[in-house]
């Protein structure tokens, strides 16, 4: 770790390093002459450049900013989407989302496919690289590839404008781990999100610089209006309807009268009226003080192909066995589980309509993560409000949480129908047993890989659980999952080398 006495010198990069230190004042640095204390907060955001591609590129000994890369899953196809496209592959108009038959056939490229468990360890990485200049209490993981940092207080300690302790930290990630990234600094989070955005792209340096006045001179009259953070196509079509196209458009409207945006928006007009300033309230404090009214789980899946309404059925089951599990892991309980099931997109009725999709709620009398309670409850509810002629392409399942898993056993005279029960020690028992044998196998499962323990279900064609038990995020988590898994579990790091970049 830097200390006060020892700053780091910012003048000895050489030449591979992501931008150039040896003269940093032929681009400026006006952030020197910025205020830091209580009141003048100042906040960098470093994010990745290309990040899964470029950690491809890396074990393969590539440069990041000249290799033509892409991460795609080849075996879904070529209409699969690309995770990630490499710097110079964008620069020859490929777009970042992208699906692989969309990249002209003229353009010799490398298919990297994903490795979303190899990602992971290396975003940790970097994340111990900003540990080393900070503290965790000033730092928000935003995503795997941006980090929100407050270096208000430690602009005196290591001696640094803001830019060069963004330039610091940029040059250290990449010494680390050899990925290039970019860099926003800002008098608030939005400021310096927005700075990155829009920007630092542009920047010969890769790093963006806004205060208020400079976002009221240089971005006022930016366009298109979907390049600023938590403005959407949506959201923009309904901003033009009004006559405002620009953050300068939408400040004089919010100064005339503002109570159309608040009709058109109701509680976003506020954040979009102070975000057109360039107005910031929430802090760094405020991230971390906040706690949410509610908590849930959901699960979700995008299946490769057109399900048949049987075949569906066998997902909904195994979704609800997965949803039990993740309540059992996190000791929580719920007396609700909702369920939606969206359809193919190809799917025309006898009148030549299309299905969109359809869902349910179901209740339970008592809060319980039991999957014995739980999956004839939301079979049953799918059987009956499912459409039957239609193929199936998603579902997706969600329930609130309600109560504690370690707080005891319901006991009850009735069943989930309403009925007297004959034996109610005997359904107490089924309680106990079924919580002990959910902890076994979880425990199986944290020792031996996601499919140490599968159901008969499981191996049906139809059934997807084995193959995304693989994955993170419904992407291939890489040959070595179970292996980081375990090291993790134990407190190890994986071999040099073998997961690290």
């Amino acid at each position: 770790m830097l200390s006060a006495n020892e700053p780091a010198s910012l003048h000895a990069a050489c030449d591979n390093r992501a931008i150039l230190t040896k003269n940093t004042s032929v681009y400026g640095d006006p952030t020197r002459f910025w205020e830091h204390d209580e009141t003048h907060r100042v906040y960098i955001i470093i994010d990745l450049k290309s990040f899964y591609a470029s950690v491809e590129c890396v074990e393969r000994g590539l440069d990041p900013m000249t290799a033509k890369l892409v991460v795609a899953d080849p075996s879904r196809g070529e209409g699969t989407i690309c995770l990630a496209v490499s710097p110079a592959l964008k620069k020859l108009g490929v777009k970042n989302r992208a699906r692989i038959f969309e990249i002209p056939k003229t353009i010799d490229y490398i298919t990297a496919p994903p490795q979303m468990a190899h990602y992971e360890e290396c975003s940790a990485e970097i994340y111990g690289v900003y540990l080393q200049y900070f503290s965790k209490e000033d730092i928000h993981v935003y995503s795997c590839d941006e980090a929100f940092i407050d270096v208000t207080d430690y602009l005196d300690l290591y001696e640094m404008s803001p830019k060069q302790l963004g330039t610091e930290i940029m040059n250290a990630v990449l010494d680390r781990t050899g990925i290039r990234s970019t860099c926003g600094i800002g008098t608030n989070l939005y400021l310096a999100k927005i700075a990155l955005d829009i920007t630092a792209k542009k920047a010969p340096d890769f790093i963006g610089i806004l205060d208020e006045d400079r976002y009221r001179e240089l971005l006022w009259d930016h366009r298109p209006l979907t390049d600023f953070w938590m403005i959407a196509r949506g959201k923009s079509r309904r901003l033009a309807s009004m006559g405002l196209f620009t953050m300068h458009d939408i400040s004089r409207a919010a100064m005339i009268n503002d109570d159309l945006l608040y009709k058109t928006f109701g509680i976003d007009a506020e954040i979009l009226i102070d975000h057109s300033f360039g107005v910031e309230t929430v802090g760094m404090k405020d991230i971390r003080g906040y706690r949410p009214k509610g908590r849930s789980l959901s699960l979700g899946q995008v299946l490769l192909r057109d399900y048949s309404f049987e075949e569906a059925h066998v997902i909904i089951k195994e979704m609800t066995d997965q949803l039990c599990l993740q309540m059992a892991d996190r000791h929580v309980l719920t007396d609700t589980i909702t369920f939606f099931v969206s359809y193919s997109h190809t799917f025309r009725d006898q009148d030549g309509l299309p299905a969109f999709y359809t869902g349910s709620t179901v209740h339970s009398r008592h809060h319980t993560s039991s999957d014995e309670i739980w999956r004839p409850l939301v079979a049953e509810a799918y059987l009956r409000t499912t459409r039957q002629d239609a193929p199936v392409r998603r579902i997706g399942l969600s329930c609130p949480i309600c109560g504690e898993g370690n707080v005891g056993y319901q006991f009850s005279l009735f069943d989930e129908k309403g009925e007297m029960l004959s034996d109610p020690e005997r359904d107490l028992d089924r309680q106990i047993s079924g919580r002990k044998l959910q902890g076994s196998v979880l425990s199986l499962k944290s020792r031996y890989g996601k499919n140490a323990v599968l159901k008969g279900m499981n191996l049906l064609s139809a059934g997807t659980m084995m193959e995304r038990n693989c994955q993170i995020g419904g992407h291939k988590a890489g040959k070595d999952l179970r292996r980081s898994e375990r090291a993790s579990r134990a407190g190890n790091k994986p071999p040099a080398g073998q997961n690290g970049v």
